[in-house]
């Protein structure tokens, strides 16, 4: 019981920490390696009403005058010269958005909760596990005893 009481919280929040923290710095990477710019599309995107977004090439130009094409997801129908903002990587890559704080969040109560699930039931499984041992030689003990004891009790004996 005490290993379930110390053992349960502290598993919890040493994993969740680590996992928010850990996720935190990935945040921080990723924001100071990508940057959101306003790229132009340069073609129509047909519109199939089943894809909800389909791949299209974009240009977009960065801020010491490079012009770059890259391609992204757009919505089905957009026209083209149409504007949209992507993410862009320290490269010129087309990117997804960094990470943010409610993804950390979101991360290191996940971790935190499987711990302690985890916990929880390495606990449970190792009780089971001891308690079906001590059933076992308990029940072996008696099986010996009764073995020693029936043949007073029983009248298969008696004459």
């Amino acid at each position: 019981m005490l290993v379930l009481v110390v053992g349960l919280p502290l598993a919890a929040v040493g994993a969740g920490l680590t996992a928010y923290e850990s996720t935190m710095r990935t945040v921080h990477a990723q924001t100071a390696q990508r940057h959101e710019v306003t790229a132009r599309l340069t073609s129509n995107v047909a519109g199939d009403s089943e894809v909800t977004k389909e791949p299209a090439q974009v240009r977009w130009t960065e801020q010491n005058g490079t012009v770059r094409t890259g391609t992204t997801l757009v919505k089905p129908g957009t026209p083209q010269g149409a504007t949209l903002q992507i993410w862009v990587d320290r490269d010129g890559t087309v990117t997804g958005p960094p990470a943010n704080a409610t993804t950390a969040w979101s991360n290191g109560f996940f971790v935190g909760g499987m711990a302690a699930l985890g916990t929880f039931v390495g606990i449970y499984a190792v009780r089971a596990a001891v308690g079906h041992l001590l059933d076992r030689r308990r029940y072996a003990r008696w099986d010996a005893e009764w073995d020693l004891v029936e043949p007073k009790w029983s009248a298969r004996f008696r004459r």
